[in-house]
């Protein structure tokens, strides 16, 4: 069985003979046959636990056996408590998802502080075929059925090729004792319902299951690497982003293969539901400004293109500027503001520049998000009109009305932030000062 590990290591560059391996250790069998393998392979390895306090006087058992363990095997001991349940209740997460986060966020310090080159955790072939099957149960993209992958960053998996039958065996010819943890004969948690119900009734179709689930991953997880390149692809066609919005041209992806897949994958980084991908996909043919939402982004579908915005965006209170400031400076908007002698001034005329008579502003000025029912004078008329109609006529997509902002001085709308100043503000051969706002990216 070492053999085998270390052909698998070895196969997927997991770590080299001189790294320096942080073992996650929780006391039961898989992690503790983790530890052997590594002292029996000569590796340079420490030992990590996680005390998450879940099951009283069990979990501080499990605490004092992995520290007698690290005293066996003369290893570096890392220990920590946890409150998980009050973190999980804080972040409205289950417990399990809570107890991850904590554990690997802890791993990755003490790799960093203890200078460690990996963590290993001591996942094996039958973690896969579980992985595999729930994420199936709960519905998943191409990236779900890769099952565990062997190597992640600096998280290293060097027992993912053994099944659990080996690691029996290998127990029971190294006589290696180990803790028990009770919750995993509990069926109330989704992955032992899996382990315990759905997996013996599969291998009664199958006996090889978990060998076969582990092949199917691995071919999963190469058409996975070339449905990355043809995204890649599409994506360098098709999107741009400026400044905090996302533009996704659908001209080039008219022709996609499989065009609900690769909406989702482009939409991926923005939270879009394959439920919510399929919508858009009925609605592409359909009229402009129909709308949607993730947990993060607001997605408009807006003539020939996708215009993505955060969703907090449009959350923005107004920002009182003093006559000696400078520059706004603000999550969401930043302006420089300069001062010139007319005579000295060259007029810049685009729309993310504003060129004022500093002569006629009051201040304090004003910078908010525009409101129904404001109006101006465009620059190049004589005659006011609301910023609603003028945002239609400039085509601007529905999302992006909402972070319109709008610079006032005394009520009055002198500048529609990057689209047009008021024409009653505007630099003429009779302005002695001018006042330049920039937005700047």
């Amino acid at each position: 069985m070492l053999q085998k590990v270390l052909g698998f290591i070895q196969l997927h560059n997991l770590c080299q003979t001189d790294s320096r391996i942080l073992a996650t250790v929780s006391g039961g069998i898989d992690s503790v046959v983790l530890c052997e393998v590594l002292h029996q392979l000569k590796f340079d390895f420490a030992i990590a636990h996680c005390n998450f306090g879940l099951r009283a006087e069990e979990s501080e058992a499990d605490q004092v056996f992995v520290k007698k363990l690290a005293k066996k095997y003369e290893v570096p001991f890392f220990t920590e408590n946890f409150s998980t349940t009050a973190f999980a209740e804080q972040e409205s997460i289950s417990t399990q998802m809570a107890a991850r986060t904590l554990r690997y966020a802890w791993f990755e310090q003490v790799r960093q502080q203890e200078g460690y080159d990996y963590i290993a955790t001591a996942h094996h072939s039958n973690d896969t075929s579980e992985t595999i099957l729930l994420h199936l149960a709960k519905g998943t993209g191409i990236a779900g059925l890769h099952g565990i992958p062997p190597k992640n960053g600096h998280i290293i998996r060097p027992m993912l090729s053994l099944t659990k039958d080996d690691i029996y065996d290998f127990v029971t010819t190294n006589h290696i004792i180990w803790r028990e943890d009770s919750s995993n004969l509990s069926t109330k948690y989704q992955r032992n319902k899996i382990r315990h119900d759905v997996i013996p009734a599969l291998k009664e179709i199958n006996p090889n299951l978990e060998e076969t689930l582990q092949q199917t991953a691995e071919r999963v997880s190469h058409a996975e690497a070339i449905v990355a390149a043809y995204i890649e692809s599409l994506e360098q066609q098709s999107v741009r982003q400026e400044e905090n919005v996302v533009y996704i041209d659908l001209a080039p992806l008219r022709e996609a293969k499989g065009l609900p897949v690769v909406l989702h994958e482009l939409l991926k980084p923005y939270n879009f539901s394959y439920t919510v991908v399929l919508e858009l996909v009925q609605a592409l043919d359909g009229l402009s400004g129909k709308q949607f939402e993730s947990p993060t982004h607001t997605l408009v579908k807006d003539r020939e293109q996708l215009v993505i915005t955060f969703r907090n965006l449009s959350s923005f209170g107004s920002i009182q500027i003093n006559e000696s400031q400078q520059e706004v400076q603000e999550p969401h908007v930043r302006l420089a503001i300069t001062a010139y002698e007319a005579g000295s001034y060259k007029l810049n005329t685009k729309p993310h520049v504003a060129a004022l008579d500093a002569d006629l502003l009051k201040f304090p000025l004003k910078l908010r998000p525009w409101q129904e029912g404001d109006w101006f004078v465009p620059l190049g008329m004589n005659g006011k009109k609301k910023i609603s109609d003028f945002l239609v006529d400039r085509k601007v997509p529905a999302n992006l009305k909402q972070q319109v902002l709008v610079l006032t001085s005394e009520q009055t709308i002198v500048w529609v932030a990057g689209q047009r100043v008021d024409n009653r503000y505007k630099v003429t051969e009779k302005t002695q000062h001018v006042l330049e706002f920039r937005m700047v990216k």
